[in-house]
């Protein structure tokens, strides 16, 4: 028995990177033997184990055989005799088939390391075709490394849109396509991963009220990008930038503006109620993909009410605590700072506004603070039932008011 690191511990140290989670792959062993050593089976597919005492995975040296559709239609194979060139053939890309043995000596025959000084994503081999699961792990790559330079070999590209063009994405359960977008939007480049999949027709399979967003014409004097999906870029990348690693944040980014697609051509480049046309396709991908409720509601607010954030200024007082009840900022006071964000995303992600200031967004969090700092214990003892509730809110309009100035009612909202 042999034990070698494989996969994202060795890529990462080679680029220079911190290595994350460390896998590792085991040569000429058996279940049984790797029970009898102490070692707890996690695998329900395939001979993957925890070390009992740093809890990293090792996983038996394996071959896989198409044997269906989809992702799960597979024979595996981990009999003793596989060796770890075949179990490094069966990967994904070159740059995750290298292993390092317990003396740090490399074993690389697909050519990863040369390909990772080259910043190419190239496929390992044929049987990439096999696993439709892959084209999104390409992209989501992608999102990760292109801040570094790298771009997909031409040939794998090929492979990807003959993949999303006959069809097998379709046989993706929609767990797997929200754990990989996941992965995309905690990367430095979201863009990266929507460009990826556009490039190979996999977008309009994957997020179809994403790619709609492509090629809708905005207002110049607002949008010097004009496309709106290319806007929709700006925004994520610049979500990850403000919110790093912070999915929630940067869903609600990804699909604030989906209402932009359902305009009528008669109407563009405005987009006259895009804020409410968002939330029915909004609340389809969410279903589709089963989005949990955290990303879910901090969405669906984004997209209600980034309009209203942005012209906070002109919003009555009222009308501003209105709009912190709606997204429930008194229960869940967190999400108003969430909510600060993605609007700040929304307003930068614009060519030439990457370095704007945007005063809205710490002064909503700021009319928040003070609104929330009132409490029932703050009023008469007399109030009780319904006149407590709107005592409060008068309570907290005032001192929203009272934060604001003597402008701060003035607006039309």
């Amino acid at each position: 028995m042999k034990t070698y690191l494989v996969g994202g511990a060795v890529r990462d140290r080679l680029l220079g990177l911190q290595p994350g989670d460390r896998d590792h792959v085991v040569v000429g062993s058996t279940p049984a033997e790797m029970l009898a050593q102490g070692f707890k089976p996690v695998g329900r597919d395939f001979p993957v184990f925890l070390h009992p005492q740093t809890g990293e995975e090792y996983a038996l040296a394996r071959t896989e055989r198409k044997s269906g559709r989809g992702y799960r239609g597979f024979v595996v194979d981990s009999d003793p005799s596989v060796t770890l060139e075949e179990d490094l053939r069966r990967r994904d890309f070159t740059i995750n088939a290298i292993a390092q043995d317990e003396h740090g000596t490399l074993s690389d025959p697909l050519g990863g390391a040369r390909d990772l000084d080259a910043r190419v994503l190239r496929h390992a081999g044929s049987a990439f075709v096999e696993d439709p699961l892959r084209v999104l792990r390409a992209a989501r790559f992608m999102a990760r490394f292109a801040g570094l330079g790298f771009s997909i070999a031409p040939e794998t590209l090929q492979l990807m849109r003959a993949m999303a063009e006959g069809g097998e994405l379709a046989e993706l359960v929609p767990e797997r396509v929200w754990q990989e977008l996941l992965r995309a939007l905690r990367a430095p480049t979201p863009s990266a991963f929507l460009r990826t999949l556009r490039q190979c027709n996999a977008l309009v399979q994957v997020l179809p009220e994403v790619d709609a967003l492509y090629g809708v014409p905005q207002r110049a004097e607002y949008h010097p990008e004009i496309d709106t999906g290319m806007h929709q870029e700006l925004v994520s990348d610049m979500a990850a930038r403000l919110a790093p690693g912070d999915d929630v944040i940067g869903f609600a980014a990804l699909v604030h503006d989906l209402g932009k697609a359902l305009t009528p051509a008669g109407v563009l480049p405005k987009h006259i109620g895009h804020e409410r046309a968002g939330l029915a396709p909004l609340k389809t991908l969410c279903e589709r993909l089963r989005v949990p409720t955290a990303h879910r509601e901090l969405a669906i607010m984004a997209c209600r009410e980034h309009l209203n954030v942005h012209r906070l200024d002109e919003l009555r007082d009222a009308t501003v605590f209105e709009l912190l009840a709606r997204c429930d900022g008194f229960r869940k006071p967190e999400r108003i700072a969430q909510l600060a964000l993605v609007c700040e995303a929304d307003k930068r992600g614009r060519l030439g506004s990457e370095e704007a200031d945007y005063a809205q967004g710490p002064e909503l969090v700021r009319l928040h603070r003070v609104a929330l700092a009132v409490s029932a214990r703050d009023l008469p003892e007399q109030a009780s039932g319904p006149a407590l509730g709107l005592a409060l809110k008068q309570a907290r309009i005032l001192a929203i008011a009272s934060a604001r100035g003597p402008q701060g009612d003035a607006g039309p909202g």
